[in-house]
């Protein structure tokens, strides 16, 4: 068992390893709190949120929003460490993995429209001052 704010209820009592739920009490910029059921809280390092890289947290979690957590253990200075993306089944990644790549594909086809827009216009606006080339 890990040690830390001892729980009033021992069957609540949170060990190394295993996956519990809890709620987002604060969001830093290096990761995110997650207040557990046996009262104690711990650290989610931005590194353990997803497994892509994380630019801003809050694009992945809010405060007061319930997470499940894997438990990884204590760290050197007593505190518990915790991780969102261990605790993903294979599925959940899959699927979080393949949003995340659908949300991708389609600003990349928003860019090249976007892209082809702006030179059908400039061609427009030359071809309206007489293409653009000088006469001697």
């Amino acid at each position: 068992m890990l040690y830390g704010r001892m729980s009033t209820n021992p069957q609540q009592a949170v060990e190394a390893g295993q996956i519990v739920e809890g709620v987002v009490a604060k969001i830093t910029t290096y990761g995110a709190f997650v207040d557990l059921p046996d009262g104690r809280s711990g650290l989610v390092h931005i590194s353990e949120i997803a497994d892509t890289f994380v630019r801003d947290i809050r694009e992945y979690l809010r405060e007061g929003q319930t997470v499940r957590v894997k438990i990884l253990g204590l760290n050197e200075r007593g505190k518990l460490d915790l991780s969102v993306k261990q605790a993903l089944t294979p599925e959940e990644r899959a699927n979080r993995q393949k949003q995340r790549t659908t949300f991708e594909e389609k600003l990349k086809a928003f860019l090249r429209q976007s892209e082809e827009r702006l030179l059908d216009l400039k061609r427009n606006t030359e071809a309206k001052r007489g293409g653009g080339r000088r006469r001697r």
